[in-house]
């Protein structure tokens, strides 16, 4: 069996070699992004910037009905105006989606999206 070498950067191993013909360190995801898909990505993380934001995200991505009335959004610690802008900056970043239905608004997280984060991540 073969002896693990510690790859570590106080180990001094090279980080494209370690010598063995390996590589240190595989990567973290393949393919790469392509640019168009990192800017994608940079403006939903963007977007994501602002805790108010995370947290509206959270609540219509994580509500059991897979999508959220406005008025079921709970208290926020803001006003309606500021929850209306927030969500708005995550339709904008292609977050959510939201669909009128008389005078209220139901959001959800736009297709793919949460496939997509996941996707940098490993």
């Amino acid at each position: 069996m073969a002896k693990l070498q510690d790859r570590s950067p106080a180990s001094g191993a090279d980080s494209e070699d370690s010598g063995d013909g390996l590589p240190c360190c595989p990567p973290l995801t393949a393919p790469d992004l392509s640019g168009a898909d990192a800017r994608t990505m940079a403006t939903m993380f963007k977007a994501l910037g602002e805790p108010i934001r995370v947290l509206l995200f959270s609540r219509v991505a994580s509500h059991p009905d897979g999508e959220v009335c406005v008025c079921d959004l709970g208290d926020l610690g803001v006003g309606q105006s500021t929850v209306s802008h927030h969500l708005k900056k995550l339709r904008d970043a292609g977050l959510v989606v939201s669909e009128r239905r008389g005078t209220w608004v139901f959001y959800r997280v736009a297709p793919g999206v949460l496939a997509r984060m996941g996707a940098i991540t490993g």
